[in-house]
């Protein structure tokens, strides 16, 4: 049915353009004979092809659009009086003759414009009679374009000041009015519109009718465009008026079109002074109208209006620009109950953004947007829907890119409560926003006050997983969030200690409720935060002077240890254990022996009872020789139960090879090579001997299961131990005994039980050269390593 009418349509658009052409033919043949009484009738009858009612909008426009063209010859023709030999008194008289009133009233539209332009009657006096007589046609396309046509042929004829058609003292009063009349008609044209044609084509007319929407729009550039029209006029003729028209249509797309072509053609300086007569025509249109997008676009305007130039902001001072705005906002979004929380929101964000470029020192006013904000979200469910909590996160962020200062938003009362609108997902969005805000800016936050006030905006990301299940969270996108709350931990910082250990504790206090999967991305940091505040203390002499409770070590250390107790629970029992031997070492440092003691102890605890893998005992036991190692506060007694412990776990370990070099590793706590570092040979020996022993039984293992005994390489490693202690002057360690090494390594090699590896080849040969090296360097090394042949 409606394929059939598109058809009919064009049948109906090609016969118009076909009795166009056809009497136009004759019309151009009677100006070319100089014919007035030929060519006015032939141009009418051009004319009434214009007259059909089939055609929608678009197609009528093609069929104007041809008569048009031939117009502006017929238009040139009248302006010559020696063509035609008639005056254009007596022309205008002429052609309103014509038989039907669409002809004429065109033709008196074309002679109306020579009429003006030969200047023998007043502009004002033959535009008023124009546009008084075009109401005689109210069929509203054949109206809207009649008009359409008036308003093109008289906009460069209009009595302005300073043209050569200007009148009499009121002369930019004439050419508003004339305007203002031919835009009021044209829109009550175009909103009747919606009524012509059939029900089941309603939505394609629609479309069509907004096609035309600059017809009626162009009325108001013409009125920005006229020299006369100073504030004055505007404030109390022209926005009245208009904004009259507006309302009273009661159209949605009219309706909303005006609004943005108001806030488009006139002058920033304009809106400003007359912000409250254009806001309070906001609330009074209809509830469909997309207001959110007008305002947004007027604020938009008025926002680079301020940062055109600094003389311009005492204006929005005086006219109280953001109080105007911030309660039309409020009575729009009451007026429209039916608005979405997305379009609301988005009003916020646009007010938000024009405040922070046009008051961006007055804190307050940032803080009552948020304000306004929390209200509207207040009771109602949190936001969960796409497009409204991208709003809200473009609501938070904006004073974040405005002031490249997260601690500024830490002082907006209203800032943590928006946030705690936010669905938990959209939250923790949020969250990692302000994080990367701060990383960018290198932002200092340096108060207790200003942490608690900023994890509590993070809590999100630190506190537990509000029942989400662990499963259902993304790794990586979890990964990325806790390293980013640890990067941010680590900024943490003030030069002042007490105050440093008030951060220290709030920060723990926030992020001991993460829960297991969180703490041991956020306990690292703290725990090393917290041992640069011990090393400064040290440096310090331990206290700070004038404070009732100095922050001292001791204290740091207590909490410290609580800390990783929490987290051996987890559990996450190797990363507790590296981190109390780091507090061991730092106590260490700060000559506390018992701290130092009950550290190593929790570790071997958590060693004992936590550490299963076979792996992570290796890896464990290795580095707890290293930090015992370095250990130089303890004391004998406390010392040998803590290599005691060590050397009998390496001994123990699953694997021999494991065994072997843990138990080698555990020599040197018997050798430091430091000038009051302990120096027992003789059980760094035993050490020695014991891993020998270890290697032989893992060699015979081999061959037992496998028929060879494998490669040497714990042969080669130990022998380089032997030579380690040999050169730093352990009396124990003699050159027989590399000798009988060497010799071993060298038997075992050349065994066909042995398997080849190329690894462990390559390092005794390595070896080798390093001592026949030490041989030829002569003097006292090459006298110490003479006896041992190779």
């Amino acid at each position: 049915m409606i394929l059939a009418g598109i058809e009919d349509e064009d049948k109906w658009l090609a016969e118009g353009i076909a009795g166009i052409q056809h009497n136009a033919f004759y019309m151009h043949r009677a100006l070319d004979a100089n014919n007035l009484r030929d060519a006015l009738k032939c141009s009418a009858l051009m004319l009434s092809e214009l007259r059909t009612s089939k055609l929608s909008p678009h197609k009528y426009y093609d069929l104007y659009m041809r008569a048009f063209d031939e117009l502006r010859k017929l238009e040139m023709f009248f302006k010559d009086e020696s063509r035609h030999g008639v005056s254009i008194v007596d022309l205008y008289e002429l052609v309103q003759h014509a038989g039907n009133i669409l002809p004429r009233l065109y033709l008196l539209c074309t002679v109306g414009s020579v009429y003006i332009k030969s200047k023998e009657a007043p502009a004002k006096d033959a535009l008023k009679d124009l546009v008084e007589m075009c109401r005689g046609v109210q069929n509203p396309i054949r109206g809207l374009f009649l008009r359409s046509y008036l308003a093109q042929v008289s906009r460069d004829k209009l009595p302005d000041l300073g043209s050569e058609y200007e009148g009499g003292e009121d002369t930019a009063m004439d050419a508003v009015e004339f305007v203002l009349q031919n835009f009021t008609e044209m829109n009550k044209l175009w909103v009747r519109m919606q009524h012509q044609g059939p029900v089941r084509i309603r939505e394609k007319l629609e479309k069509e009718r907004n096609e035309l929407r600059d017809l009626v729009g162009k009325n108001l550039h013409v009125l920005s465009q006229i020299e006369g029209v100073n504030l004055e006029i505007y404030r109390d003729t022209v926005l009245p008026r208009v904004l009259e028209q507006i309302v009273n249509c009661k159209d949605e797309l009219a309706q909303y079109y005006l609004m943005d072509c108001i806030i488009q053609v006139f002058p920033d300086e304009y809106h400003l002074q007359t912000l409250e007569t254009l806001l309070g025509a906001c609330p009074q249109l209809q509830p469909t109208v997309d207001i959110k997008t007008v305002l947004s676009r007027l604020m938009e305007r008025l926002s680079n209006y301020a940062a055109s130039s600094p003389d311009v902001l005492p204006e929005f001072l005086q006219v109280e620009a953001f109080a105007k705005l911030s309660s039309a906002i409020g009575k729009v979004i009451e007026a429209q109950v039916d608005m979405p929380i997305v379009g609301a929101v988005t009003l916020y964000v646009s007010l938000l953004t024009f405040t922070l470029h046009v008051h961006p020192e007055r804190l307050d006013y940032v803080d009552q947007v948020l304000g306004a904000c929390v209200k509207l979200l207040f009771g109602k469910p949190k936001l969960k829907e796409g497009r409204a909590t991208k709003q809200i996160v473009a609501l938070l962020s904006a004073p974040l890119e405005k002031y490249n200062d997260i601690v500024t938003a830490l002082t907006l009362s209203n800032y943590p409560r928006v946030m705690d609108c936010l669905h938990d997902e959209t939250n923790k969005v949020m969250a990692m926003v302000i994080i990367q805000s701060i990383m960018k800016n290198n932002t200092c936050i340096s108060t207790a006050d200003e942490i608690e006030v900023l994890f509590e905006l993070l809590k999100g990301l630190i506190k537990g997983l509000d029942g989400t299940a662990a499963d259902e969270l993304d790794e990586e996108d979890f990964n990325e969030e806790q390293n980013s709350v640890a990067r941010l931990i680590h900024m943490l910082y003030n030069d002042d200690s007490e105050e440093m250990l008030k951060i220290i504790c709030t920060v723990r206090k926030h992020i001991m409720a993460g829960g297991p999967t969180r703490l041991p991305f956020t306990v690292p940091p703290l725990i090393f935060s917290a041992l640069r505040l011990v090393r400064k203390l040290q440096a310090q002499d331990g206290n700070v002077v004038g404070e009732e409770e100095p922050a001292t070590p001791k204290k740091i250390f207590q909490l410290l240890n609580e800390t990783i107790e929490a987290l051996s629970s987890v559990p996450s029992p190797e990363l507790a254990l590296r981190l109390y031997l780091q507090c061991a070492q730092a106590a260490n440092d700060c000559d506390l022996e018992p701290v130092a003691y009950e550290f190593f102890t929790q570790a071997f605890i958590l060693y004992e009872e936590e550490v299963v893998d076979s792996k992570a005992q290796v890896t464990a036991m290795h580095l707890i020789i290293g930090a015992l190692q370095r250990m130089n506060v303890l004391g004998v007694e406390n010392r040998d139960t803590l290599t005691h412990k060590a050397t009998g776990y390496s001994a123990k370990l699953l694997k021999r090879p494991d065994q072997c070099r843990a138990v080698y590793a555990c020599s040197h706590l018997f050798w430091v090579d430091e000038k009051d570092g302990i120096k027992d040979g003789e059980r760094v020996l035993l050490c020695l001997k014991r891993a020998l022993r270890i290697a032989n039984a893992a060699q015979q293992m081999a061959n037992a299961v496998s028929g060879t005994s494998g490669p040497v390489t714990l042969f080669v490693e130990i022998l380089n131990k032997y030579l380690y202690f040999f050169e730093k002057g352990n009396p124990q360690v003699a050159s027989a005994a590399i000798q009988g090494l060497v010799e071993l390594i060298t038997n075992e090699m050349q065994s066909d039980s042995t398997t080849p590896d190329p690894a462990s080849d390559a390092f005794f040969a390595s070896t080798i050269r390093y001592i026949q090296f030490q041989k030829q360097k002569g003097g006292v090394v090459g006298e110490k390593f003479g006896p041992i042949k190779v």
